[in-house]
């Protein structure tokens, strides 16, 4: 049937007053979801890490801070391990470039650690009573690691008894073993920082070597973050899923069916423990159970002030 042209008129106006309309729509939201960082890398921005088998080339006053601190540890005889970059590369080989170093110990240990470094010049910080102290030279760090920002993991003397020998800038020394390493990276799972990959890579490292009795045991009742890291790590090395003893996909996937197919109606809201700045919406707008304020609040024994300036809680996992 033939339209008039008077009708045909009406029809094409109405189009073109659509198709604006949708345009200036589609122009809106293009604007208002421009990221806030540029998905293309600006000469300011500083290059992320690329993993890569070559060895940093750490400044000399680097290197001389970091052999500082573990000849003034080692001599005071204060049990500690060596985690972060120096372990990551122990268990797999990758190289990072970073400008602090990760010194595992115990709560109890941290007091006459940060005494000792301060007596050495250092300057040393409580950052977070629950996990964290600080030491630094100039513009490079020590950090004094006893767990994890949520509380959930917590460094104890079997971490530093099952420690592996190593050399670290020239020193004799240990580095977390590859067990405890996984444990303490369980939940760095944050927006800006993700340690999958690491974990990964540890495992992938190992070639069947890994204590899993020992995994499981660190992770407690959060075995589910232990399952995720392993999908992903058969996600990334399929032909090596037989790494990781039969036995342990079993146990984990027998409990996650078992979960799903039976939920806990009590169970609690856990995002938190993940991000408490991607989940903060569940808590303070949503009143989900913040549990990771209860996991912070019953974490003792808290790191102390008494010989060292405080400071504002770090919020971030390290």
């Amino acid at each position: 049937m033939r339209t008039s042209p008077e009708r045909s008129v009406t029809a094409t106006q109405a189009l073109a007053v659509s198709i604006s309309r949708t345009s200036a729509r589609v122009a809106a939201t293009a604007y208002n979801s421009t990221p806030s960082k540029p998905l293309v890398f600006d000469e300011k921005d500083k290059p992320l890490p690329v993993t890569s088998s070559f060895e940093p080339e750490y400044a000399e006053e680097e290197r001389r801070l970091y052999r500082q601190v573990l000849l003034v540890l080692n001599e005071l005889g204060i049990p500690y391990a060596v985690s972060g970059a120096f372990a990551l590369q122990h268990h797999t080989g990758i190289w990072r470039d970073t400008k602090d170093l990760d010194l595992f110990l115990t709560s109890k240990n941290v007091g006459r650690a940060l005494e000792g470094l301060q007596a050495a010049g250092f300057e040393c910080k409580v950052w977070d009573p629950v996990w964290l102290a600080k030491a630094h030279l100039g513009d490079f760090f020590v950090d004094l690691i006893t767990g994890m920002s949520n509380a959930v993991v917590i460094v104890d003397d079997s971490w530093i008894k099952r420690a592996s020998p190593a050399v670290v800038v020239g020193v004799e020394t240990k580095v977390l073993g590859a067990e405890e390493l996984i444990a303490s990276k369980l939940f760095v799972t944050h927006r800006e920082r993700f340690d999958g990959a690491d974990i990964a890579h540890v495992i992938y490292g190992a070639q069947g070597k890994l204590d899993w009795d020992r995994v499981l045991q660190l992770a407690g009742d959060n075995w589910e973050m232990v399952l995720w890291a392993l999908v992903l790590f058969q996600y990334i090395y399929p032909a090596q899923t037989a790494s990781v003893p039969a036995y342990v996909w079993d146990n984990l996937i027998d409990r996650f069916v078992s979960a799903v197919k039976n939920p806990d109606p009590n169970a609690r809201f856990r995002g938190s423990l993940i991000d408490e700045n991607q989940f903060a919406i569940d808590v303070q707008e949503w009143q989900l159970p913040n549990v990771l304020a209860e996991y912070r609040a019953r974490r003792t024994p808290k790191l102390t002030c008494d010989t060292v300036e405080c400071s504002v809680p770090d919020k971030k996992a390290s």
